[in-house]
Parts: C-alpha cells; sequence; structure tokens
C-alpha cells in the first residue's frame, strides 16, 4: 500500500496552498484518513481527519482555516490551507491505520516572507 502527498511549496503568510494525498492498494472508502504535520524540533501533530462517513475533525490551531475532504472514487484525500501562518510550517503527512500504521513520504510546507 501507498500513500503519497504533493502540493507543498513556498508561500507567504495568509496566502493558501492545497495538499493532495494519492493512495493505492487500499479501500480507500472505508478507512478515516487524518493529515499530520511535523515542525523542526517538535513532536508530530495531528491536523485533522476524515471518516468515512465525510465527518471532520480539526485542531484548533488550524480550526476555520484549513479544510479536509476526501474522493472516494478518486481514492484521494486533500487538505485545503488559507490563511497560511509562519507556524504553519512543516512536513505534512498523510497517515492511515490498517492492521498497521502507513504513512506518507510527507511534503514541506513552509510559510516565510
Amino acid at each position: 500500500m501507498q500513500l503519497v502527498e504533493s502540493g507543498g511549496g513556498l508561500v507567504q503568510p495568509g496566502g493558501s496552498l492545497r495538499l493532495r494525498c494519492e493512495t493505492s492498494g487500499l479501500t480507500f472508502r472505508i478507512y478515516t484518513m487524518y493529515w499530520y504535520r511535523q515542525a523542526p524540533g517538535k513532536q508530530r501533530e495531528l491536523v485533522a481527519s476524515i471518516a468515512r462517513d465525510g465527518t471532520t475533525t480539526y485542531a484548533d490551531s488550524v480550526k476555520g482555516r484549513f479544510t479536509i475532504s476526501r474522493d472516494n472514487a478518486e481514492n484521494t484525500m486533500t487538505l485545503q490551507m488559507n490563511s497560511l501562518k509562519v507556524e504553519d510550517t512543516a512536513v505534512y503527512y498523510c497517515y492511515v491505520h490498517r492492521v498497521r500504521d502507513y504513512w506518507g513520504q510527507g511534503t514541506q510546507v513552509t510559510v516565510s516572507s
């Protein structure tokens, strides 16, 4: 099974990015999917999740700015990030638990002026 993130980059504060997680080898529609991030020198933290029925949760730090979504036909998940802040700078990871933990390779998001 594979998880592949894309869409990261360098953006100014207040800007937007859209991350994408493409999956393969997974019955995508039945699993809760997650976005995590890890900033330099910090622990990996949960950013958002989306359940099989579309129910979403968000970290308090991103509520109202980030939107998680999924496309069960395309086996993909996205994270729309608006009003980005310097403190959103991190490597962002796609994650799913199926018997064991699966992580993507991560995509770097840098918010800087």
